[in-house]
């Protein structure tokens, strides 16, 4: 569920005119190009698009295999899961009720949910901001061992919401899809009704957006979702046991549903123009610092030109949402699989199409060693375990390692191997992803490692870059 995986990709985006609504023929020939060149590129099977601007929803279109016995063309309507994109609405719900007066977002949380560690002083407004505390149930992306066995909120919470604080509620930002869960009780216990009916009924009807429970989005008529060991074969997803995303990022809803949404977002309508600007305003930390974070979205201002966006990452799906609302346009890309990053790729190449934005890179140099030499092991078949946690040994099964060792030994050794970001702690680890340079191609690494210079690995993918 990687919210925070496009955000140094949009900070390089220029400013830009306010454009004119349609697109040109060749603006449309050029997102077909792109999005048909990710596809190919990075082994993805399909993606569904759409295309905001001038306020109004300009494309919507959808390229590749969506599932298994596919014979006719994709279809723009059929609704991908879109995971922690979830997360606003789930955010819109509390602040539907507490437009109603029956709840204040500033309430702590065990005024309804009772036995949440330190639920006295986290208030609703902290989980919605991911600034409660609470540790991450599900920062890896992969299914970990849980997860093939059936869960509910109240089970997600007896075992993460009532551990320790990772720390003191308001003093970090460290996201946390637990703190959803719990925030989508909360509106359960107020409402009275189950979490989707509520959006429903206050939300998706009004705007004729068709979102389904994603548990339920499986099956004929609806996306599979794929998944991708390193660089060997593109392989059906076995969806989580169901229960695992709730409010974290329960929702299913094509591209252009969610666009719909994001429309309703530029033009104020819908909510009261102070809950959207509560949504994309900032929340500070104890200290005075910015989170770059509101309630359920990422904001923030680049080069002059304000964003507000989110991603999403269920089991075999990625989806990327960004809304530019001060240029009445956003992007919206959903792929089914959980691979690479033709979600992002995507969005980036149509946010330069319709708002041209050259792009670049960070770097940092920590953690090198560890990660040339898991990668050497990878390649050479012979991964020492002694460097997993229990949740990565149980992802490298001997399919997963053959798979890596297969794919990535014939390419050799990297010219190069360097880090291009990293993210604050998330569910007690320390994100940072790396790219993998050969002469022609280029392939990139997400790690996920316990805070440390010698701390255990709990995620360490490969999938290829652009």
């Amino acid at each position: 569920m990687r919210y925070p995986h496009l955000l140094a990709a949009i900070a390089f985006i220029a400013p830009a005119p306010l454009l004119a609504q349609a697109l040109t023929p060749a603006e449309t020939q050029k997102i077909d190009a792109l999005v048909t060149k990710t596809l190919a590129d990075s082994g993805v099977p399909s993606a569904s698009i759409a295309v905001v601007r001038g306020g109004r929803i300009v494309l919507t279109k959808a390229y590749g295999k969506q599932f298994e016995g596919q014979t006719g063309p994709a279809d723009a309507k059929l609704p991908y899961q879109i995971a922690s994109v979830s997360k606003q609405f789930t955010a819109t719900a509390l602040q539907l009720l507490a437009d109603d007066g029956k709840l204040s977002l500033d309430d702590t949380v065990s005024k309804y949910i009772p036995g949440i560690t330190d639920g006295d002083t986290i208030t609703i407004r902290q989980l919605l901001s991911h600034t409660s505390g609470l540790r991450d149930y599900w920062p890896q992306d992969y299914s970990f061992k849980a997860m093939a066995t059936p869960t509910g909120p109240q089970g997600i919470v007896d075992r993460w919401a009532k551990a320790p604080l990772d720390f003191k509620p308001g003093t970090q930002w460290q996201y946390s899809n637990t703190g959803y869960v719990v925030a989508g009780m909360i509106v359960e216990k107020v409402s009275g009704q189950p979490l989707l009916q509520f959006l429903q009924t206050r939300v998706f009807q009004p705007l004729d957006i068709r979102a389904v429970d994603q548990d339920k989005a499986v099956g004929p008529g609806f996306p599979q979702g794929y998944l991708r060991h390193a660089l060997g074969p593109v392989r059906v997803e076995t969806p989580a046991a169901p229960g695992w995303l709730y409010a974290a990022g329960e929702l299913s809803m094509s591209p252009q549903d969610l666009a719909k949404w994001d429309v309703a977002r530029m033009n104020r309508t819908l909510l009261p123009a102070k809950d959207w600007a509560e949504q994309e305003t900032p929340v500070k930390l104890a200290d005075g610092s910015n989170t770059n974070y509101g309630l359920g979205v990422g904001v923030g201002t680049a080069d002059g030109r304000r964003f507000v966006e989110h991603s999403g990452e269920a089991v075999g799906f990625l989806t990327e949402n960004i809304v530019y609302p001060d240029d009445k346009a956003a992007v919206v890309v959903a792929v089914n699989a959980w691979f690479a990053d033709a979600q992002s790729r995507i969005a980036k190449g149509i946010s330069d199409i319709v708002l041209p934005a050259p792009q670049a890179n960070a770097e940092d140099a920590a953690a090198l060693d560890r990660t040339r030499r898991v990668y050497a092991q990878l390649q050479a078949g012979t991964l020492d375990r002694s460097l997993l946690t229990e949740d990565a040994a149980y992802y490298f099964t001997p399919t997963t390692l053959a798979d890596y060792r297969t794919s990535l030994s014939p390419l050799g050794a990297p010219t190069k191997i360097e880090q291009a970001g990293r993210t604050r702690l998330r569910g007690g680890f320390v994100n940072r992803s790396y790219r993998v340079t050969y002469p022609g191609r280029t392939l990139r690494i997400s790690t996920y490692a316990e805070p440390g210079t010698n701390g255990k690995i709990e995620q360490f993918l490969v999938s290829p870059a652009e």
